[in-house]
């Protein structure tokens, strides 16, 4: 958190574009089979702002802030089940652009990034629809803290109009297991589709 709040101070005195975006977002959770049964893609949200500081034409190191929904839902027989964790994402790319047409500019990024758990629920979509918040202990018991790898292509229009396809794979599983537990272990997977607008 250090790092990156010292970067955002340092694009504050520097040649820096910033953003706003907003998407929607397909979310699994990758590995559940013999966990918790096969999950299926949850749709849901992201919007935040971003940081794009150019070091040349070509090259550029992005981040920002963004509230993510992810997740899962598990529909068999009628019932339906879905966990909806809401995350602050801070993703931390390099960078690679090439113009493609006079005003148009293809993208494509990669770097880590690091989740915090803000909130969010699981439900249960029958009998009453009974409900747990994720990050609770008297909930889903959830880890707050996630890592991973972010990834994606993109476009940049003129000079303000962005369009995004991300996909995001985790490293650390959202929740703990007993001791001794030697099976696969789920981890967050989300790709989404986004635009934004480029002061």
């Amino acid at each position: 958190m250090t790092v990156v709040l010292g970067m955002f101070a340092v694009a504050g005195f520097s040649q820096v574009k910033w953003d706003v975006k907003f998407g929607m977002n397909f979310s699994n959770a990758t590995k559940t089979k013999d966990v918790i049964g096969d999950t299926k893609a949850l749709p849901g949200f992201n919007l935040g702002v971003g940081m794009d500081y150019g070091f040349s034409e070509k090259w550029s190191l992005q981040s920002g802030l963004m509230i993510s929904s992810k997740g899962y839902k598990i529909k068999e027989q009628g019932e339906k089940f879905t966990c909806r964790p809401i995350y602050l994402d801070i993703p931390i790319l390099a960078a690679y652009k090439f113009n493609i047409s006079d005003n148009t500019k293809f993208v494509i990024n990669a770097g880590p990034y690091l989740a915090i758990g803000l909130g969010g629920k699981s439900k249960e979509h029958w009998d009453g629809g009974e409900d747990w918040k994720v990050f609770d202990k008297e909930g889903n018991d959830w880890n707050r803290f996630d890592l991973g790898i972010q990834y994606g292509v993109g476009l940049e229009i003129g000079e303000h109009y962005l369009v995004n396809l991300t996909g995001q794979n985790g490293f650390i599983t959202p929740y703990d297991f007993p001791d001794g537990y030697n099976g696969d272990k789920p981890k967050n997977m989300t790709f989404s589709i986004g635009v934004g607008y480029r002061f």
